[in-house]
C-alpha cells in the first residue's frame, strides 16, 4: 500500500499552501451545525464561501463558468455555477493500467481496488487471482505468461460494460484516450452551488459525487461485483482513475493526485469539490484519523477551510458516501454530465461550525 501511495503522490501539484487547524467537528447523525452556544467554535470557524474557481488547474475548465439560477433539492432558489470540465486530467499522466505479462512489475502497471483492499496490479497479482478470490475460474494469461488485455476499441467496448461479452471474460480491461469517440476527452457540464447551504439531513450520494480541480469527474463506485463476476479486472491507474466508453476518464479512488497546495500535519490538501459545493480534501492516513473526528459524511470544520469533506481511502471504492448540502433538484440537473452522473447545486441552511441563519 505504501508503494502505491508513494507512486501516486508523485503526481501532486503544489501551487497553494493550505494551513488547517481543527476548530469544530460535526457530531450529530444529521450532520447539523455545532451548538450555537459554543462561542469558541462559532467565532473562529471560517465561513464557507463556496467554489474558488482560481484553484482549478489550467485547462481543467472548458470555456468560462456561468452563474445561473437554480433550484435545490430542498426547494431553495439560488444561483449555481455551470461548469464544463475537460474530462482529462491536466496535472498528471494517465496510466499505466494492465500488466503486459505475469512478470510485469508494479512500476509498469496500475492498481485494483475492490471495496476491501488496494492491490498493485502487477504480473504476480494476475497470476494469483484464483487464490486471491478463491475461484479456479480465474486465468487471465496464456501459457507464455502474456496477460489478456483489451487492446482494441472493439475489445474495450465489449468488456467495459455491465454485461461483459463472454469472449472477454478473464481479460484485464484497459482503455485509452484513443479508444474514445474521435480520440477526444468526454466533457461534462455540472451545476454546483455558488455558495453551499446545509440540508436538513445528510443524503446518500447517487451517481457522480463531484469534480476534481484538474478537470475530471469523481464517479460513483465501480460495479465491483459485476466486474469480478465476469472474471474481469477493470484496471485503475495509480491515481485511482480509468476509462469507460461513456464517461471517458473518471475517478473512483483518491490517491493524492490533482491536489492544489500542501497541508499541515493536521490536514490534507484540497483536490476537488462535491456536487453540493463543499470542498473535497484527500484521504487521511490511519495515523491522522486516530487524531481527528469526522462526521458521517467524512467531513469536519477547520479554522482555515470551513466545512469540507475528506475522501475515503481508495480501497473503499467510494470517494464520498453522502452530502450534507443540498444538490440541484430534478430535471434542472439534466443536460450536464454524461451517462448517469448527477449535477449538483447550492445547499440551503447554515454552514457547519456557525450559528444557524435566522
Amino acid at each position: 500500500m505504501n508503494n502505491i501511495l508513494g507512486r501516486a503522490l508523485r503526481h501532486k501539484r503544489s501551487t497553494l499552501l493550505v494551513g488547517a487547524v481543527v476548530m469544530a467537528v460535526l457530531a450529530t447523525a444529521a450532520c447539523s451545525a455545532v451548538d450555537a452556544t459554543d462561542s469558541a467554535s462559532t467565532e473562529t470557524a471560517a465561513v464557507t464561501t463556496g467554489i474558488d474557481l482560481a484553484l482549478f488547474a489550467d485547462d481543467a475548465i472548458v470555456g468560462d463558468p456561468e452563474t445561473v439560477d437554480c433550484t435545490l433539492s430542498g426547494g431553495t432558489e439560488t444561483t449555481c455555477y455551470e461548469i464544463t470540465i475537460s474530462g482529462y486530467p491536466s496535472t498528471y499522466e494517465v496510466g499505466p493500467f494492465c500488466p503486459a505479462t505475469t512478470e510485469t512489475s508494479a512500476d509498469d502497471a496500475g492498481i485494483w481496488f475492490d471495496g476491501d483492499a488496494v492491490y498493485d496490479l502487477d504480473g504476480e497479482f494476475i497470476a494469483n487471482l484464483a487464490e486471491t478470490y478463491g475461484d479456479d475460474g480465474w486465468k487471465m494469461y496464456d501459457e507464455d505468461g502474456n496477460v489478456y488485455v483489451t487492446d482494441t476499441v472493439e475489445a474495450f467496448e465489449a468488456a467495459a460494460r455491465p454485461d461483459v461479452d463472454p469472449e472477454y471474460q478473464n481479460y484485464c480491461i484497459e482503455g485509452s484516450l484513443d479508444f474514445l469517440d474521435g480520440g477526444d476527452p468526454i466533457e461534462s457540464t455540472v451545476l454546483i452551488p455558488t455558495t453551499p447551504v446545509v440540508a436538513d439531513s445528510a443524503s446518500a450520494t447517487s451517481g457522480n459525487s463531484g469534480i476534481t480541480l484538474d478537470g475530471i469527474v469523481i464517479a460513483e463506485p465501480a460495479p465491483v461485483d459485476a466486474i469480478l463476476g465476469a472474471y474481469t479486472i477493470a484496471s485503475f491507474d495509480d491515481c485511482g482513475g480509468h476509462f469507460n466508453p461513456f464517461e471517458g476518464y473518471h475517478l473512483h479512488g483518491s490517491l493524492g493526485c490533482g491536489e492544489n497546495g500542501d497541508a499541515s500535519d493536521d490536514e490534507t490538501a484540497i483536490f476537488g469539490y462535491a456536487m453540493d459545493g463543499f470542498a473535497v480534501h484527500s484521504a487521511y492516513t490511519e495515523e491522522q484519523l486516530a487524531n481527528v473526528e469526522l462526521d458521517e459524511c467524512n467531513g469536519h470544520t477547520t479554522e482555515e477551510d470551513g466545512y469540507h469533506y475528506h475522501a475515503n481511502s481508495a480501497e473503499k471504492n467510494q470517494v464520498l458516501e453522502c452530502f450534507i448540502g443540498e444538490t440541484v433538484a430534478g430535471d434542472e440537473a439534466a443536460g450536464g454530465p454524461p451517462a448517469d452522473a448527477p449535477a449538483g447545486g447550492p445547499p440551503a441552511g447554515e454552514v457547519p461550525g456557525e450559528e444557524p441563519n435566522e
